[in-house]
């Protein structure tokens, strides 16, 4: 995160607030006095608060999260587009709709029809149409993409939220509160700091303050998606992360794959010759399936009478035929 130092907030007018007849008196504590019938904001307790706000900003990108910007007052509107695109960060810079975070499924769908005009300027369709249909449909893209040009691409809500001037951006800080989204915010000498979970007191005016902020917080969202652990990718590899999030180091290698050959199936006589010799050393189920081969000790007299019982009855030698014809 490129760090930012008093000088640089003295010269850019940040300890510029409003003067003192419109003040809020939340703001007493971050306020160092007045001057001119101006108040004056303590630096000092500006500078932490923006480093905290700056870290929270990092940590969000880094867990995979998604920073929206937004302001549309006219000294807001290039810094906060400029910014957002260059750190690849969705945008509100015009005005903001109502309902664009509690209703944002009917959003998607006025996204869903810019998209779709995008498509016919790309394709030439637009061009085939007749010229008062064609003029009727740029306009509706273009006042789509005045409201929503910046947030076309995102898919879902923010993570959490930075704006420059919570007056003026009543009305999202309250959807954010509404729907529980953090919000970071810059919070002039005439604003409340109540709802707003990371203040940063300073000027909300001067477009060189504007300037810092919004390059800080685009400092802090790449800085968030550089620490973001390359998680190395191959064919059935597994990837253990540690508590810190980083790929830990595998103790053994896993064992090769055995070759097709080495777990290739048995054939089928071999499977076959297999099960009859396992039928074969299978034991009787019945005394009637049970075949005496001869090979059988015979039972004495002194075996026990169960085992005797048990026995198969011995099949007699058929007699033989002799010729008696001389008798």
């Amino acid at each position: 995160m490129a760090s930012l130092s008093m000088r640089q907030m003295l010269e850019a007018g940040v300890h510029f607030g409003h003067q003192t007849r419109f003040w809020n008196p939340k703001m007493a504590p971050f306020i160092f006095g007045e001057r001119n019938k101006i108040h004056i904001i303590n630096l000092e307790r500006t500078l932490p608060l923006y480093n905290e706000a700056s870290a929270f900003v990092k940590g969000v990108v880094a867990d995979g999260g998604r920073i929206l910007f937004v302001g549309t007052k006219r000294s807001a509107r290039d810094a906060i587009q400029a910014e957002a695109v260059r750190c690849g960060m969705p945008y509100v810079n015009q005005r903001w709709l109502g309902g664009m975070l509690t209703n944002f499924k009917t959003i998607r769908q006025s996204i869903k029809r810019l998209q779709e005009l995008e498509e016919l300027r790309d394709s030439s369709a637009l061009e085939r149409r007749s010229k008062k249909e064609a003029q009727t449909l740029r306009r509706e893209m273009d006042k789509l993409n005045r409201s929503l040009g910046g947030i076309k691409d995102m898919n879902a809500l923010p993570d959490a939220l930075f704006v420059v001037d919570v007056g003026h951006e009543e009305i999202a800080v309250h959807e954010a509160r509404k729907l529980g989204i953090p919000v970071v915010a810059i919070v002039d000498s005439n604003c409340s700091p109540d709802g707003i979970d990371y203040v940063i007191p300073g000027n909300d005016d001067a477009m060189k303050a504007i300037q810092l902020y919004a390059a800080g917080v685009a400092d802090a969202v790449l800085d968030g998606k550089s620490a973001v652990p390359a998680v190395p990718t191959g064919e059935d590899e597994f990837v253990e992360l540690d508590e810190a999030g980083q790929p830990r180091r595998k103790a053994q290698a896993r064992a090769p794959r055995k070759p097709a050959h080495v777990r290739r199936k048995a054939p089928a006589r071999a499977r076959q010759t297999a099960e009859t010799a396992s039928a074969a050393t299978m034991p009787p189920t019945g005394a009637s399936e049970a075949v005496d081969t001869g090979e059988d000790e015979p039972l004495g007299d002194d075996a026990p009478e169960a085992a005797r019982a048990k026995a198969p009855a011995r099949r007699r030698p058929a007699a033989r035929k002799t010729d008696m014809g001389g008798e």
